[in-house]
């Protein structure tokens, strides 16, 4: 995406945005979801980032004919992440973004993760105060890619959408972005081309 003249305020994600914290999470799935016979290809895993825990679980379970409690696994999945976290590691191409915008617009984090792992995150980083609103998904109705928990952070910090940069690394969560009507620019490719 180009520059984008009318930008007004940015929303990040966290995992794989901000912080590097994806592959610790792939190591939690794998050994939550093995005892329940449940199969989670890294590849799928990557495909299916940005939704919600309990979305993941949800699907995982639906398409393998699996029948597992989801509040239950996502308990396990968050217990077992506090106990065997890894220290976040910036990805810092995103975060000197943040850095460069802070207290200059509006900045907020629109993330498929619980709030305590995002909070958690962030002060690892040392940049929670970077930010004006965090959206986690027990926020809204919706996870990504349903647009709902980037339009509540553009409500929150009083920005329109069609106003607002969605910062995300993942196709979900790209397509929330769209979906909200707001600029978006692919990490991803941040990342390759820095």
């Amino acid at each position: 995406m180009s520059d984008a003249p009318t930008m007004q305020a940015i929303i990040f994600d966290c995992d794989g945005t901000l912080a590097d914290t994806m592959p610790t999470h792939y190591r939690t799935w794998k050994t939550v979801l093995a005892p329940h016979g449940i199969e989670f290809s890294e590849e799928r895993f990557y495909s299916l980032g940005g939704l919600s825990v309990r979305s993941i679980i949800e699907i995982l379970a639906e398409e393998q004919g699996k029948t597992v409690d989801p509040d239950a696994l996502l308990a396990e999945k968050e217990a077992l992440h506090s106990t065997h976290h890894a220290r976040a590691v910036p990805i810092s191409e995103v975060v000197d973004i943040a850095r460069e915008w802070r207290g200059r617009i509006p900045l907020a984090v629109g993330t498929g993760g619980t709030r305590t792992f995002c909070t958690q995150t962030l002060k690892e980083l040392g940049i929670l105060d970077f930010f004006d609103a965090i959206v986690c998904a027990e926020d809204v109705p919706q996870g990504k890619p349903a647009p709902d928990i980037f339009l509540e952070a553009a409500r929150l910090i009083g920005v329109p959408p069609e106003h607002c940069v969605v910062y995300e690394d993942t196709d979900p969560g790209i397509e929330a972005a769209k979906r909200a009507g707001m600029q978006w620019v692919d990490v991803r490719v941040l990342r390759t081309s820095s």
